[in-house]
Formats: structure tokens, sequence, C-alpha cells
């Protein structure tokens, strides 16, 4: 039995990446890459993963 696992991803060495919270009616979590433009995601934040759980 092969073992399940995902082969890592390539990382540009000069990326720049980070992380907001946005308030408004909901409070949205938000993580971009400021080196490249349009590449960020959004979800909301209580479908975000705690830091706990990414262990």
């Amino acid at each position: 039995m092969e073992p399940d696992t995902v082969a890592p991803a390539e990382v540009a060495e000069d990326a720049e990446v980070m992380a907001s919270v946005e308030e408004g009616q909901t409070e949205t979590l938000v993580i971009a890459d400021i080196s490249q433009d349009d590449a960020y995601m959004t979800l909301p934040l209580c479908d975000a993963a705690s830091l706990p759980e990414w262990r």
C-alpha cells in the first residue's frame, strides 16, 4: 500500500505572503501573495483553520 502523500508545491523564493482579517457583516480571512497581481484568496473567518488545527 502506498502512503497518501501530496507532492510539495513549488514556491518562489521571493514570494511575500500575508494574511489579514477584514471586518464587516462577516469577518473574512484574506491571504495574499503581494509579489503577484491578483494572487489572493478569501474565506469566511469561521471556516478558517486555527493554528492548532494545522499542526
